[in-house]
This record gives C-alpha cells, structure tokens and sequence, in this order.
C-alpha cells in the first residue's frame, strides 16, 4: 500500500524572620504542613519580646508564604491528575492507529508494486540533494540526484524492480549548499502494531522502528 509522503510538505537569618524560614522549608507535599507552620507562628508570638513585638506585616507575609505553598501543592495535584486523563485521552484516540501506516523518522526503504518510498526533511534549501540505497550491509545498490530542493518536508520514489521489503534495502540522503555538506533527517514508512503508554507518555509500538514516541509522527495513512 502506497503512502502520500506529499502531506510531508509541511538563605535563612535570626529572629522573627528565622521562624518564617523554618516554617517556609516544610515540605509542600505535606498535608500537616500547614497545622505545623499555624503551631510555630503562634509559639512566636506567644514568646516574642514584648519590647520589640512583631507588626502585622511580618504575621500577614508569613501567613502568605504558607498559604502559597499550600496552593502550589493543590495545583500541582490538580495538574498531574489532569496529564494523566489526557494520557489516557490520547491512548482512546491512538487504538484506531494499530495496523496503520505511518511516517516517522528512519531509513528503512518502504517498497510496494517495484517502487522503493522514502523521505527526509531539509533544514534550509540545497543546491543538490542526493539519495543512495544500500543493503543491510551497507553497500550502495541504487542512487538518485534529486538536484536543488528548498527547505522542508520531501518524498522520492526509486525503481526497485523486483527487490521487496524482504531484502532489508536502507536508503541515507546527503545534501550540499555551496561548499557546506549537511545530512538530512530520513523518514519512512512504519506500521503500527500497539500503542504504549508508559508513566504520562504515549508510544507506538512499530514493526521496523520498535516503540517511539507518538511525537515522532510525521504523518498518517
């Protein structure tokens, strides 16, 4: 089955302020965090210097501080149960992929009636590009001059005639403008056989790439 490769194109101190950074190194996942933070600010005011007594800013900062720790510690709760639902989200919507096609970054040779399918992505434009097949033992069997390209997704079909996936071609595509060589990122054609989702990520478990990650996709078919 044939791919459409042209979808491609595209520090603590002393005094009342030393109980304020005692209180503000407790643990934020600490559910008494708070109890004991309220315990050590009434302590210090049952114990401060009646001299030199503490003034409300210094009790309303401290209590600040605690109450923003309290709400960083629900937030990031809520944020993790919500990346976790959209996990699982993705997951639902990637089971229709098994036994699909996709394109992601590799250099296996897709071919299908005599014709040989591949891709890469360019950088920045070159004055020539060139694309070599080779064997599993690296020899090069076949290449094309693909002349000046821009920057961007591309595709190329080579004549494979009676080779088939069997034979295990490769293909690597090399790119020069003026007097700078650059090898670009291949893409093929892979087919899906389970997705994966591991701690908050979702892979795909491919027949030729093995498990990337559902990021790595380049395009559908």
């Amino acid at each position: 089955m044939a791919i459409d490769f042209s979808t491609l194109n595209k520090p603590s101190t002393t005094g009342a302020s030393g109980t304020s950074s005692s209180s503000g190194s407790l643990a934020a996942d600490d559910p008494g965090s708070q109890d004991r933070f309220l315990k050590l600010l009434i302590t210090q005011i049952q114990n401060q210097d009646p001299l030199s007594p503490m003034d409300n800013a210094q009790v309303t900062s401290q209590i600040a501080q605690i109450n923003t720790v309290s709400g960083i510690q629900q937030l990031n709760t809520t944020v993790k149960g919500l990346s976790g639902q959209f996990t699982q989200l993705q997951a639902l919507q990637s089971a229709n992929l098994v036994g699909r096609d996709v394109v992601v970054p590799g250099n296996v040779l897709d071919i299908a009636s005599g014709v040989g399918q591949g891709g890469f992505e360019l950088s920045g434009p070159a004055d020539a590009v060139k694309v070599e097949v080779l064997s599993p033992s690296g020899q090069v069997v076949g290449s094309m001059a693909l002349g000046a390209l821009g920057s961007g997704s591309h595709s190329f079909n080579w004549p494979a005639g009676s080779a088939t996936n069997d034979g295990g071609l490769r293909f690597r595509v090399t790119a020069s403008s003026g007097a700078v060589n650059s090898t670009p990122t291949t893409l093929m054609r892979d087919r899906v056989n389970a997705i994966n989702t591991s701690g908050n990520s979702l892979n795909l478990e491919l027949q030729n790439a093995g498990s990337v990650p559902y990021s790595s996709v380049r395009a559908l078919n």
